[in-house]
């Protein structure tokens, strides 16, 4: 029940309903759960509703299953878009901009990244810098990008052919990335994730926020420098 925990007073679920109205790109906009209890918040915030069958709510569904499953009780939604609610932070922009890179590269399947450039392992092995060299600066690497998941999207015909051939189908086609900013980076998985989310959404929405102070030794050091 995450996404009904409250974030600055709002339920988690309501900041990705809130994105995909004001982002003006979706013909429809669907909460799809397996529980009736969204059926409530779906007609609170005037959206769509679709209840899954309950064999598709387990930990151990398959987000594919989740996706073939509502395109065939869909038929009439050439491109789906599933705006992920773990995602708080996604701007209507932002999502609209996700949305037309599928559509000007004329993808067949995207997910959400982000680019972070930092020192990373596989299985022990280094990814991006070299141990027998000198330690690399971090603005100097490649970045990796480890997926968001705040949007993932696809063409339905394209995504239903490849599940039906193989059982699986989220990089169907022509697969892409779109690289999404620290803030929608952040993905709320865990109660602590929920605490950090709630102070920060507090102070993102707080009209009267002002700009960043300094330690009044910063000024004397930029006066010194002057």
């Amino acid at each position: 029940m995450k996404n009904l925990a409250l974030i600055n007073g709002k339920p988690m679920i309501y900041y990705a309903i809130r994105a995909a109205k004001e982002s003006g790109v979706f013909d429809k906009i669907v909460l799809n759960s397996d529980s009736e209890l969204f059926a409530k918040i779906a007609e609170r915030y005037d959206v769509g509703f679709y209840q899954r069958h309950k064999k598709l709510g387990s930990s151990q569904t398959k987000s594919d299953a989740v996706v073939a499953d509502f395109i065939c009780a869909h038929p009439e939604a050439e491109l789906l878009a599933w705006v992920n609610t773990t995602s708080p932070f996604q701007t209507s922009d932002e999502l609209s901009s996700t949305i037309s890179c599928f559509i000007d590269n004329q993808l067949d399947s995207l997910i959400t990244v982000e680019d972070k450039q930092v020192h990373c392992t596989y299985n022990g092995k280094p990814v991006n810098f070299r141990p027998d060299e000198s330690f690399a600066q971090t603005q100097n690497l490649a970045a990796v990008q480890p997926f968001v998941y705040s949007v993932m999207m696809w063409r339905s015909k394209q995504f239903l052919k490849e599940f039906n051939e193989k059982g699986f189908a989220l990089f169907c086609g022509k697969f892409g990335t779109f690289t999404v900013g620290k803030m929608t980076a952040i993905i709320i998985k865990t109660q602590e994730d929920l605490l950090i989310a709630n102070e920060l959404m507090k102070v993102m929405e707080d009209s009267n926020k002002g700009s960043i102070e300094y330690d009044i030794l910063a000024g004397n050091v930029f006066q010194e420098n002057c």
